[in-house]
């Protein structure tokens, strides 16, 4: 059974920066594509960063030249580096598997989700 467990969040000032994981447990992600999503009100997921099986990255415009995907070599947690950090980017981030192949930032997308850690951003 496929289970993700997010942790890293936290309070951080405007401008710093935190490092979020997603463990994976039942499969190794490079069999698999995942992705960051922040979630909105309802059941709006705004995708982060995606990344396939083969290691192609996407990232979502705004989060550009901010955030990254550190590899991890035994590719059994998914990392999402966040620098200079707006207060835009405050709310649950959440981690999601998709099929093999994609990259995608879109929700429907995605068939397996996390339970998220909280980012608030403060001046």
């Amino acid at each position: 059974q496929v289970q993700f467990r997010e942790s890293g969040g936290g309070s951080v000032q405007i401008g710093g920066s935190l490092k979020l994981s997603c463990t994976i447990s039942g499969h190794a992600y490079r069999d698999y594509s995942m992705a960051w999503f922040r979630q909105g009100p309802g059941r709006q997921r705004w995708g982060i960063a995606a990344i396939d099986n083969e290691g192609n990255i996407e990232y979502a415009d705004s989060v550009k030249g901010r955030f990254t995907l550190p590899r991890d070599n035994a590719k059994t947690t998914l990392w999402l580096q966040m620098n200079s950090l707006r207060r835009a980017d405050s709310g649950p981030y959440v981690c999601a598997q998709q099929p093999r192949g994609l990259a995608s930032l879109w929700q429907s997308d995605c068939n397996y989700w996390g339970q998220g850690t909280q980012v608030t951003g403060y001046s």
